[in-house]
């Protein structure tokens, strides 16, 4: 413990502390992410942190376009799953705290009074920390991450209380770690490792640059049994009509100078480019102050949905790498190999966004999106929760009067976008809403 707080000392010598911030004290805390002033939501220790979280997982973007507070560098589909991690600890050093629940990796009991937000705080920090180096920071962004917890902890008073704090946030992050070690996150394998089908119609092909997500089928889950448990059936017949149907309505709604997409349709479509961990979880901050959670509400929330979220996204990959299904980008211009005479090809056609690099089927937003949503259902046990979502790619904000409507929106705006094909997205929110419902059903459960 003295050495721990010895280095916290040093590193308080190069950061600016403008007294405790909210959740520590009276004042406003100076940090590099979570500033009080800049996120009203980040008032309590959960949420400062799980806002920390984000910006040391998060990219900032081009031109920082998803937040130039972010120094992390983690693409959606792996961000989803080490926020996952991340947010398990939160949750059991709360519970350590609170009591009442389940626990996740470890179960503890703290000492009574002891700092919850010392606990919190190096739940989170130590396990970011111990995700290194497959977390990706460089020595600049650990720094940010070890000075924004210094100057955390140094608004925290001093005694038994922060002590024992510390102790639990300790124990919980070396618990979690524990059993994510070896667990597939800092493998790097190969289009070729990933067995891919001979090159030909309805066969998706890489497009120059990184290819993402190769190692998520992989990567150990944090809830399900296994990648495959929910995956769908695969993609539409080439031949089918109702492929027709789908490539017919992305050809004409998804191609970037569409006549037929409305200005509110192309604001839709790129409403969610936005870097969607970003959005869910400012959203699920917010909504957590609107609701008036405490400290053991919004970790067990937040929990329950970053796990659902992020086994939803290993899922999803492990169904893309499965089927290998093209892009409308592909299909489109190629239409006359597919075998359909109802599919007829344009090889000027280009999408509205500039489409990720890998397969199509199914969508991992609407994975993702519906995942959590499904979790949210089950915390709040009623779909009717409103809800709000904002995009820093269109500066606008979507309010909700229940969840679901957030996955109508993400469906039909990643046809918008070009990215997908109907079908993709209605498979990929079942897919979701399994994984979600699965969560609910078997982690994070009330004692008894």
């Amino acid at each position: 413990m003295k050495s721990r707080l010895a280095v916290l000392a040093a590193l308080l010598g190069t950061v600016a502390v403008v007294g405790a911030g909210p959740g520590v004290g009276a004042t406003a805390l100076t940090t590099q992410c979570a500033p009080a002033a800049n996120y009203p939501a980040a008032t309590t220790p959960v949420a400062f942190w799980s806002t920390e979280a984000r910006c040391a997982i998060v990219p900032a973007g081009p031109a920082g376009i998803f937040g130039a507070e972010n120094f992390g560098n983690k693409f959606p589909g792996e961000a989803a799953v080490y926020m996952g991690i991340v947010h398990v600890a939160l949750y059991d050093a709360a519970l350590a705290i609170e009591g009442g629940y389940k626990p996740y990796a470890i179960a503890l009991t703290a000492p009574p009074g002891a700092s919850p937000d010392a606990a919190i705080a190096t739940a989170a920090h130590d396990t970011l920390g111990g995700l290194q180096p497959a977390l990706g920071l460089n020595p600049s962004q650990q720094a940010i991450l070890d000075g924004d917890y210094a100057a955390y902890l140094g608004s925290i008073h001093d005694g038994p209380a922060k002590a024992n704090g510390i102790d639990v946030g300790e124990q919980v992050a070396q618990a979690v770690l524990a059993l994510r070690a070896n667990d597939g996150r800092a493998k790097n394998p190969t289009v070729a490792d990933l067995d891919p089908p001979a090159a030909g119609p309805g066969v998706w092909q890489p497009a120059p640059g990184p290819v993402l997500g190769l190692r998520l089928p992989g990567i150990k889950l944090l809830a399900l049994t296994s990648a495959s448990q929910f995956r769908p059936d695969g993609p539409n017949s080439l031949t089918s009509q109702e492929y027709a149907d789908d490539f017919s309505q992305v050809k004409e709604l998804g191609r970037i100078d569409s006549t037929s997409r409305t200005p509110e349709q192309t604001t839709e479509a790129r409403f969610w480019t936005d870097h969607d961990l970003r959005q869910w979880n400012d959203g699920m901050l917010r909504l957590a102050a609107t609701r008036g959670l405490d400290l053991m509400q919004t970790a067990r929330m937040l929990a329950m949905a970053h796990v659902a979220g992020g086994d939803a996204m290993i899922a999803c990959f492990d169904a893309k790498y499965h089927y290998w299904f093209w892009r409308p980008y592909q299909a489109i211009p190629l239409a006359d190999t597919d075998g359909n005479p109802q599919t007829v090809p344009d090889p000027s056609w280009r999408p509205l966004g500039a489409t990720p690099n890998f397969p199509e089927y199914p969508s991992a937003h609407a994975c993702h999106s519906t995942a959590v949503v499904a979790a949210l259902d089950a915390f709040f046990a009623t779909d009717n929760v409103p809800f709000a979502l904002d995009s820093r790619v269109t500066a606008t904000t979507q309010s909700y009067d229940r969840l679901h409507d957030v996955i109508k929106d993400v469906d039909w705006a990643r046809v918008l976008v070009g990215f997908h094909f109907r079908n993709s997205d209605l498979q990929g929110s079942n897919l979701g809403r399994k994984v979600g419902r699965y969560v609910a059903h078997h982690d994070f459960e009330p004692l008894g």
